[in-house]
């Protein structure tokens, strides 16, 4: 007896809880309702249409008005109607639908829809006529090519996908969209080719984005922080790109793309080490400077983080390695610094972090302006005043240039930081200290996965086919697979052998 009471009981509540959430049918008790919900804003519109028994809700600032007056105020306004289904028929909105659910009301109208009301009836439309809040086109700014489009996204979902489809014209072209972000209600889309995306992989980023459990996103590189592999390694495993032609390179492929709305980049996925050293540009050269190139960016890596990690361990334990001539060079330089190489080389690389920093925070002209005239200055006063050598100020500078060449500004901050670590082991043990550093990096970075694809693919597991277009890129009549780091569907781009045939 007393579970059936109990049951009887939840039952009722569960009713009355649907009730509550039903649509009124008085047009006072949907006002109040629909005003509660939203907290009495004042942005709030409520308009009753001529004399046709219709009221519309929305929220004046998300919603076009040009299209509210058009496409629905002025077909309706000399008319009466007597049913939610006669009204649909005289709208031509693009998306209109019916529902009976007061959540699904306010949702709606918070994603730029207006709500109409014909008092009496049980369902409400919902017209989605947002308004278009965004940035026209421009050029890419952080990520510029000589030879290859120019454009970049935007921070509308809707232009991002439309730019996507501008290059891929293809019917198997998957978008599938989610909401992330309790407070937030983000609307993030997942886009992959069909026959060529590996279903496990989309079902992964899928399952990540849905587990998800948080109040809002803001932007998609928090969202890349949230879904990666292993969120306490200072590697970034997924890529963000302001550049469609490079998501739709990823695309083709076999890779992944997480589009947030809001936000002016794509995240691309999964992603290996050597890609964040990569350029679509490098593909729209000959392949002879395209290789160069690659190969100039994983140099100028090892040169930003090992550069002055060696100077300070050549002055600290290794004089022996230093040629004689260089050698009396370098003590006349250091003849009148007090400071021992590793507090030499950790003010100077501090300075050089503050002077970009400063540079990156100042409007733009200025910004320029204090990095160069900031570098000049304090360089020629520290030397003059014994702070520091000549030889550490160019070593400095190299290795500052080197972490600039890394086209992923991700990569970039991680290269800047990675020096400091082995600047200090450099510092008390040597060329030992750096080598303990490197087989840590090293060790570290095999165990990093992207998506569950392995972070140094395609050296570790060794994939010989793949070393073609890794840190060199040969012809495109060698390159005719699609990488394997991506289990891809479909493993071919083309055939290769009528690819050879010019006739």
């Amino acid at each position: 007896m007393f579970f059936k009471k109990k049951k009887f009981t939840k039952e009722k509540a569960e009713k009355q809880a649907k009730n509550e959430n039903l649509i009124p049918t008085s047009r006072e008790l949907m006002s109040a309702e629909f005003k509660k919900r939203l907290q009495h804003s004042a942005d709030i519109l409520e308009n009753e249409v001529g004399n046709s028994g219709i009221t519309l809700f929305s929220i004046g600032n998300l919603i076009d008005k040009t299209m509210l007056h058009r496409d629905i105020i002025e077909p309706i306004i000399s008319q009466s109607f007597d049913s939610i289904q006669v009204i649909m028929e005289h709208l031509s909105v693009g998306e209109i639908r019916k529902t009976d659910h007061m959540d699904t009301v306010v949702q709606s109208v918070l994603d730029g829809s207006v709500v109409i009301y014909l008092e009496g009836n049980l369902f409400v439309l919902l017209a989605h006529i947002p308004a278009r809040l965004g940035r026209a086109l421009s050029f890419a700014l952080n990520e510029s090519q000589v030879v290859g489009p120019q454009v970049a996204f935007t921070e509308s979902l809707m232009i991002n996908l439309g730019l996507i489809r501008n290059y891929i014209k293809d019917s198997n072209l998957s978008v599938e969209n989610l909401v992330v972000g309790s407070r937030s209600n983000k609307s993030v889309a997942i886009v992959s080719l069909n026959g060529i995306a590996s279903q496990q992989m989309v079902g992964i980023v899928r399952k990540r984005i849905q587990n998800l459990k948080i109040d809002a996103i803001l932007d998609s590189s928090q969202l890349a922080q949230l879904i990666e592999d292993n969120s306490l390694t200072i590697f970034p495993q997924l890529a963000l790109t302001e550049r469609p032609d490079r998501i739709c390179d990823w695309l083709l492929k076999g890779k992944l793309a997480i589009i947030v709305d809001g936000s002016s980049l794509v995240i691309g996925s999964p992603q290996s080490f050597v890609e964040f050293f990569q350029t679509l540009e490098d593909s729209n050269v000959n392949w002879q400077i395209g290789s160069f190139l690659r190969l100039l960016r994983v140099s100028a890596l090892f040169l930003s983080v090992f550069f002055t990690a060696i100077y300070v361990a050549c002055l600290t334990f290794h004089y022996e390695v230093i040629p004689q001539t260089l050698l009396i060079t370098l003590t006349e330089s250091r003849a009148r610094v007090p400071f021992p190489p590793i507090i030499e080389a950790f003010l100077l690389e501090f300075v050089i972090e503050l002077l970009r920093e400063a540079g990156a925070r100042l409007p733009t002209k200025v910004g320029q302006t204090m990095g160069i005239v900031g570098g000049i200055v304090i360089g020629t006063a520290a030397v003059q005043a014994g702070f520091t050598s000549n030889i550490l100020i160019i070593i400095i500078a190299l290795a500052a240039l080197g972490s600039f060449v890394t086209p992923s500004y991700t990569m970039g901050n991680v290269i800047r930081i990675l020096r400091f670590p082995l600047i200090i082991l450099a510092g008390f043990w040597g060329f030992y200290g750096i080598m303990y550093g490197f087989c840590f990096l090293l060790i570290h970075l095999l165990r990093q996965s992207s998506l569950g694809s392995p972070f140094l693919a395609p050296f570790y597991p060794p994939r010989f086919e793949d070393w073609k277009d890794s840190l060199i890129r040969l012809p495109f009549s060698v390159t005719y697979k699609r990488p394997d780091q991506t289990r891809p569907e479909d493993e071919y781009k083309y055939d290769y052998k009528k690819a050879k045939d010019h006739n």
